[in-house]
């Protein structure tokens, strides 16, 4: 019994209940899925239905109300408190800091849509907006595009982040989701309440990553099926992810400022050189008049957007598209939110909010419109056969894009290569992040529990593959997010009662020093005007020349010779 304990605590470290209870659902999950892929897929598929049409409005008033509340706190006096003790100095560079904030956010994600979506939309517009395949439709999609990874997307990790750094720098509390209601339930989160809120963030951090890793997985398939290596099929992609988990299991034995630090960098600078070739390339006159319109459209529609459903029809579109990423955003949310706040040591709520939801936002719009507005120039006026290519195989219109450029095999290469590695680093970022949760917030997870979470994770990932392909990752997504959404909105509740305090304790030792400072100064200014009325009183007669003024007068005028008066010299006086 004491070797089995020695050996759990030498190489799990410090891991509790929670810990035990998550790779209890996970293992169970993933065993169930693997063995009753079909059965799984059915219950998904009512409990999807059930959620959609109950509480599907939800996803939609509570990612709008995150973006509201973020952007609050960045501009009103909470935007100057620092995520650390005040004058802190950031802990990476401002570069690095971004580089790892795109690859540990939704770099696959990316890679993966930035072609499909708008030609899915242009296939079948949203919401039956637009005749399939005609400008309209191209606009159309273009515009929901960006929305969906625009602002509200990125306000789910700002949240979540800006809450975990808060508590974790500014108060030196555990890197715990549960430490980020303290606010609200106290003492409670070191008991059950606080468990369970960790187990849920476990959880569903599990199903948003397998998901990512599921997509990065069938483009890495479809990229390799394109250059002729690799039939795309289940077994293939499979593969790759076991792959991937041999890549993942080296970046995970280096520490973070240098595995997934330099994999970050990394990735920025294949991503940029990746977009750099299509945006030269490529349509680039188009690409940028594409950008222009598309991004006013999306600003003036950005209200109508956020508030659509479906209360007279059954169309399920909106369940489709907004509320799959809003939920794929929500389940995200732990995992990107927390990775991010150990990231951000040092940076005051402003910069963070600029950082993680506006800049982001911006390179998202430049993605999308160099890769989608480039696949929708080749396909409306070159007939490129892209939409052909989407609907049956997904993934394949990134490659189907890139053929319709110069040097366009060499870039399919690159873009293996780039969604692989951005797989590796968000394994390797969120297994870091699991590894936190379930080990009570330390900062240093073992390399052990760091390996086990990025095993299960592709092991999830490989049974949501199994039970449903595309489809099956879009659905568990969904599920999986929704409670963890409630926790979001009662998230945002206390971090705001956190901060209030906070600025209410700044600004009573603001104005006790104030007053300090006021008392001081009216005490010196008594002090004058009694030591002026005692002058007026009594004046003093002046005061004797004092020696050295003397001195100085009588150089100046006591004698037309100086030296007669200062030779004080033998042969002077003998004269």
């Amino acid at each position: 019994m004491n070797r089995l304990t020695s050996f759990l605590r030498n190489y799990l470290g410090d891991v509790g209940v929670v810990f035990y209870i998550s790779l209890l659902i996970i293992t169970a999950f993933v065993t169930t899925a693997a063995l009753q892929p079909e059965a799984v897929e059915a219950t998904a598929q009512k409990v999807l239905d059930a959620t959609a049409k109950n509480v599907g409005w939800m996803y939609l008033m509570a990612t709008t109300g995150f973006v509201l509340f973020v952007l609050f706190l960045a501009f009103s006096k909470f935007g100057s408190l620092r995520l650390g003790q005040d004058n802190e100095p950031p802990e990476f560079s401002f570069t690095s800091w971004l580089a790892m904030i795109f690859s540990g956010g939704m770099g696959v994600g990316l890679v993966f849509w930035g072609v499909a979506e708008p030609i899915m939309h242009l296939n079948d517009p949203p919401l039956g907006l637009a005749e399939p395949r005609s400008v309209e439709a191209a606009q159309l999609g273009m515009r929901y595009a960006f929305f969906h990874w625009g602002f509200h997307q990125w306000a789910n990790f700002t949240l979540v982040g800006l809450a975990i750094a808060y508590v974790r720098f500014r108060h030196n509390s555990h890197g715990l989701i549960s430490e980020t209601f303290r606010p609200l339930l106290g003492d409670r989160v070191d008991r059950s309440w606080g468990k369970m809120i960790d187990i849920l963030a476990v959880v569903s951090t599990l199903f948003g990553v397998a998901t990512t890793l599921g997509l990065g997985a069938l483009q890495v398939n479809s990229g390799l099926a394109r250059l002729g290596v690799a039939e795309y099929s289940v077994t293939s992609q499979f593969m790759i992810l076991g792959g991937l988990a041999t890549l993942f299991t080296i970046s995970a034995m280096t520490p973070l400022d240098k595995g997934i630090r330099y994999l970050s960098n990394v990735n920025l600078l294949l991503a940029a050189g990746l977009l750099i070739f299509v945006l030269v390339m490529g349509p680039t006159a188009f690409i940028f008049g594409e950008l222009t319109q598309t991004v006013g459209e999306y600003l003036g529609n950005l209200i109508e957007m956020s508030m659509v459903t479906t209360p007279y029809s059954d169309e399920k579109w909106v369940e489709q598209w907004t509320m799959f990423y809003w939920a794929w955003g929500l389940s995200w949310a732990p995992f990107v939110g927390s990775f991010i706040a150990r990231i951000s040591r040092g940076r005051t709520i402003r910069e963070f909010v600029m950082g993680v939801m506006i800049v982001p936002v911006g390179l998202s719009m430049l993605w999308f419109s160099t890769f989608g507005g480039s696949a929708i120039h080749f396909e409306l006026f070159e007939g490129a056969g892209i939409a052909d290519a989407v609907a049956q195989e997904v993934p394949s219109g990134l490659y189907m894009l890139l053929d319709q450029l110069p040097w366009g095999g060499l870039a399919a290469v690159l873009a293996v290569i780039l969604v692989s590695m951005f797989v590796v680093t968000s394994a390797d970022s969120a297994t870091f992040v699991l590894g936190m949760f379930t080990s009570k917030g330390v900062l240093t997870p073992t390399r052990f529990v760091r390996i086990l979470w990025g095993c299960l994770q592709l092991l999830m990932a490989s049974v949501l593959l199994l039970s449903g392909g595309l489809y099956g990752l879009r659905t568990l997504s969904i599920i999986a997010a929704f409670p963890f959404m409630l926790l979001m909105v009662l998230m945002a509740f206390s971090l705001h009662k956190d901060l209030a305090t906070d600025i209410r304790r700044r600004e009573e030792k603001e104005e006790l020093i104030r007053a300090r400072m006021e008392q001081w100064l009216l005490r010196e200014s008594e002090r004058e005007a009694e030591r002026r009325e005692e002058e007026e009183i009594h004046p003093t007669a002046p005061e004797e020349c004092p020696r050295p003024a003397c001195a100085a007068d009588s150089l100046q005028s006591g004698s037309e010779n100086p030296k007669t008066l200062t030779d004080t010299s033998p042969e002077n006086s003998q004269r």
